[in-house]
């Protein structure tokens, strides 16, 4: 993809929009060393905003964002350097106990997810600001999909297709205050095996840190977050594969389990590449 630092070119921000949206569209993986290659991370939000466009012209709505790599386990599993966000659409956020249909290669990570009560303009927030802006904290769980054979991607080509925004699974109010919410421990597990544990400290030493964080980066290309919207603020750990017929869960503190299983017939996309 031709670009320059602010003005990529919209033609071809337009034909990498349509064809991760085929590809999606057609249970397909795309190879990332034959597509979207010369990406700057300027161009694949572009490229994100376009993909956007496409999803919403087909009745869809946008509800919030998800956040993506802001604790250091998920940067190391990854090998991305830095943050990144991707949109959440109202027919990715899915019930408790929910079981996750068509999906290509998902996996799953525990997240702290933030509804807000106002909007939140601007740059520069201070954390007890944030908290005020923010009118519920919930338990939740991603579903990221990635369209990307094999997880084998960049930070700009994962950037390009929403950050692998596919799900939540959105769970209860937690009991907690918006400036205490990185005090929440975590634990992941699959039909009883646990599979890693967390603070909630780990998006970003604070989830209202990462939520700063967007809001810069919404400013930035001239957006922001508005009221009523849910934020996901990054996986807590590693995220694991949702295998067909398997549950996968996180316990929030002592009392809250959200959950997620994969339909037994589900197949895997990921072989072969696109």
């Amino acid at each position: 993809m031709r670009h320059s630092k602010h003005n990529p070119d919209g033609d071809a921000a337009d034909q990498l929009a349509n064809e991760l949206h085929r590809a999606r569209g057609e249970r397909r993986l795309l190879d990332a060393d034959r597509t979207g290659t010369a990406l700057s991370m300027e161009d694949a939000y572009t490229v994100q905003e376009r993909l956007t466009k496409l999803r919403l012209a087909e009745e869809r709505c946008h509800v919030g964002y998800k956040l993506g790599y802001t604790s250091a386990v998920m940067r190391q599993q990854m090998g991305v350097r830095s943050p990144n966000y991707g949109p959440l659409l109202d027919d990715m956020v899915l019930r408790d106990a929910a079981v996750a249909e068509n999906f290509l290669q998902p996996r799953v990570e525990p997240e702290i997810g933030v509804v807000l009560a106002h909007d939140v303009t601007g740059t520069g927030w201070l954390l007890p600001e944030l908290a005020d802006a923010v009118e519920t904290v919930h338990a939740c769980l991603e579903v990221v999909d990635s369209v990307w054979h094999g997880y084998r991607f960049t930070a700009e080509q994962n950037t390009a297709d929403g950050s692998s925004a596919a799900g939540v699974v959105l769970g209860p109010p937690l009991d907690v205050s918006p400036l205490d919410c990185h005090r929440v421990t975590v634990e992941l597990f699959a039909d009883d095996t646990t599979l890693a544990t967390a603070t909630s400290a780990a998006a970003g030493g604070h989830p209202l840190n990462s939520l700063a964080w967007l809001v810069d980066a919404l400013a930035a290309r001239g957006q922001f977050l508005r009221k009523g919207e849910l934020v996901i603020t990054g996986g807590l750990t590693a995220a694991t594969p949702l295998r067909p017929g398997a549950t996968v869960s996180a316990r929030f503190g002592r009392d809250v389990t959200v959950s997620v299983r994969g339909p037994a017939h589900a197949t895997d996309a990921s072989a072969p590449a696109a």
